[in-house]
């Protein structure tokens, strides 16, 4: 026997977005509510409904009174919970982010708004923080042109947008801490978004020792149950300064004053999975539909940032030359001069040359660490023909060999293949049959092994991949480092040694040269001032335009060339660029339908790059539009999508707006 529900008396109808994600059901669907669920069914909680004759999560967006639907409505099943998670701030912000990056709602929400878990909701929540002090010592921030105004628009709740770009040696997580502090003590929230772990740990320490406790990391390594205690403890009040990787972005603080991210540039600001936002740009649409403070932060510049600031959106926050000057080290490249190449005839076919051996003897002899920068992690990663330079294949997958650290089982010395792991014990060469190998790309523990008996007796410590050092001692050592893993020396580092420059700049991608600098910088940033004596050594040719760039310590000029060179050829962020991925009849069927823009130019197809696995023939082709057409280009894309999915057309097609990586 069942029991006949009872309408709602107040507000009986719930708008619903459900957790569905095809493109044809991307909006919202009204449903009643029932008198015995009417008082927790309230905007933003979460409910189940039901829909094609299953049961399907979603979030209550409003309660309104009347539907537009003239057929009948069906019923809430269930509130799962009181807790209104979804605020209207981050629904409209799902919205918005969800129409840039041409995707559902619902693949949104999903990285939006952890997954629940019950004990931690009934817990005792946090006490909401006390009112804090703004820091007495802001000096640090005087060196910066224009500091004074963007400190003085944080107190006075304004939304000042800057692009700042941290002297070398800067203790930029202290900078990012005081920043988050002054709006803290206006009475508003702050956002803090940096790139990895590592990094979320150094920004929250100094935050706490400004603000102590209502400041919480956010980290999906963090577990379910802590990562939801922290999210729910922003969302109800408890915390007004989060820190944490891309997904803190979307963080549910209330009354948002300041949101922060530093080196935009890195790949980790972008989502892996679909519509694959970035923070920085979900950061642009959250501080511009909150009407809070935005700052874009780094030691380096990505063209996106540079073109905010030449549309005026964004303004510089920088020092003046004569202070970067004397913040930076001595940086010098292959071929700075004459002198440098009799001295050292070799050095442009040397991996470590004499310049870079005299710059870390100096350091140590003054018991400084260096820094060996390597790009590549492992023993010998790629591997060629001794004698015609043919990169080695594994016969079986035609992926990349490689040699191991040590011999393996099945042969000592053996190259393996880095795709299928299979040992080649009988390895020749495709193109002159030679069996004997060479490396054509050293890693850093080779590198390590190579460093110590050059320098015997010295301490020689590797920080990558699985093991990542925070910090080293302020003493003689060699640090060996892949990019992103450069432990922060006590003091700074003597010397830095930046290798095999040819493997950042020879990629075959729009950002190769934009990467390079950017992976320098941060390593650079680590060493002394000259005047202390501390030393940089790029492996590059110093004509290079990037290598200038590094020298001069010009970030900015580096990005407004970039710029400049992106928008002669029609690449992001000059134009609006989409990449759609699919099997070639599913391109075809997509753009029959899809209404594009009249100055849209259609690229390609050609192969997809990073295909889904398992996934066999797919093209990528790329949608190519001026800027002021990008919008419409975009939901041209998502009606189309939305036809797709409404035939129930098998084939997946991989949409990504203005893609970070175009090689």
């Amino acid at each position: 026997m069942t029991t006949e529900r009872v309408r709602a008396a107040e507000l009986p109808v719930a708008r619903v977005a459900l957790l569905v994600p095809l493109a044809h059901l991307d909006r919202e669907f009204d449903y009643q509510v029932g008198e015995a669920l009417s008082i927790a069914a309230q905007p933003g909680v979460r409910v189940r409904v039901r829909f094609a004759g299953r049961l399907v999560d979603g979030y209550v967006l409003e309660r309104v009174a009347t539907t537009e639907h003239a057929g009948r409505l069906g019923w809430l099943e269930t509130v799962v919970s009181p807790e209104r998670v979804l605020t209207t701030e981050i629904a409209a912000l799902a919205r918005a982010v969800a129409t840039r990056y041409a995707g559902t709602r619902a693949d949104v929400l999903r990285l939006a708004v952890p997954p629940r878990h019950a004990r931690t909701e009934t817990a005792d929540p946090a006490p909401a923080p006390a009112d804090l002090l703004e820091p007495a010592d802001l000096a640090a921030w005087a060196p910066y042109l224009h500091a004074d105004a963007y400190l003085g628009a944080l107190r006075g709740g304004r939304p000042a947008r800057a692009a700042w770009q941290a002297l070398p040696g800067e203790d930029w997580p202290r900078r990012l801490a005081e920043a988050a502090a002054v709006t803290a003590a206006a009475g508003r929230s702050a956002i803090l978004v940096v790139p990895d772990q590592r990094d979320v740990d150094r920004v929250h320490a100094r935050c706490v020792e400004l603000l102590g406790p209502g400041v919480v990391a956010l980290s999906a390594g963090l577990g379910p149950a802590a990562r939801y205690r922290r999210w729910l403890a922003a969302l109800r009040g408890a915390a007004r300064v989060v820190v944490g990787p891309r997904g803190a972005v979307f963080a549910p603080v209330s009354d948002l004053g300041l949101v922060a991210v530093w080196d935009d540039g890195d790949d980790t600001h972008a989502e892996p999975r679909a519509p694959y936002p970035h923070a920085r740009e979900v950061a642009l649409l959250r501080a511009h539909a909150a009407g809070a403070a935005l700052l874009l932060g780094g030691h380096s510049r990505t063209a996106e940032v540079q073109a905010l600031v030449a549309s005026g959106w964004a303004h510089d926050l920088i020092a003046p030359r004569a202070i970067i000057r004397g913040c930076a080290a001595q940086t010098t490249a292959l071929g700075d001069s004459d002198t440098q190449l009799a001295r050292d005839p070799a050095a442009r076919a040397a991996r470590i040359p004499a310049i870079a051996f005299a710059a870390a003897r100096a350091a140590l002899a003054a018991d400084a660490p260096v820094l060996v920068q390597v790009p590549r992690r492992g023993y010998v990663p790629s591997v060629a023909c001794s004698r015609c330079r043919e990169p080695a294949r594994c016969r079986h997958c035609h992926g990349p060999l490689s040699l191991p650290a040590a011999p393996g089982p099945d042969g000592a010395g053996a190259p393996v293949c880095r795709w299928c792991g299979r040992t080649d014990t009988r390895h020749r060469c495709t193109v002159c049959g030679s069996p004997a190998l060479r490396a054509s790309v050293v890693g850093s523990r080779r590198t390590a092994e190579e460093l110590g008996r050059a320098f015997a007796g010295v301490t020689v410590r590797t920080s990558g991949a699985g093991d990542v050092l925070a910090s080293v001692p302020g003493t003689a050592a060699l640090v060996v480092a892949t990019p992103g893993a450069e432990p922060v020396a006590e003091g700074g580092y003597g010397a830095a040694l930046l290798l095999d420059g040819w493997a950042l700049l020879g990629r075959a991608d729009l950002r190769a040269g934009e990467e390079a600098l950017r992976r320098w910088m941060a390593a650079a940033a680590l060493v002394r001032p000259a005047r202390q004596g501390g030393q940089v050594v790029v492996v590059a040719e110093s004509e290079i335009a990037v290598v200038q760039a590094l020298v001069r310590w010009d970030p900015v000029g580096h990005a407004e060339r970039e710029l400049a060179e992106r928008t002669e050829v029609g690449f992001p962020p000059a134009v609006s660029l989409v990449a759609l991925d699919a099997p070639a009849s599913a391109l075809e069927g997509l753009l029959a339908v899809t209404e594009l823009p009249a100055d849209t130019e259609v690229l390609g197809p050609v192969d997809a790059i990073g295909a889904p696995s398992g996934s066999q023939g797919w093209e990528r082709l790329l949608l190519r539009a001026p800027r002021r057409d990008g919008r419409a280009l975009v939901r041209a894309v998502v009606a189309a999508q939305g036809v797709r999915s409404a035939h129930k057309e098998a084939d997946t097609v991989r949409v990504q707006v203005d893609p970070q990586r175009l090689g």
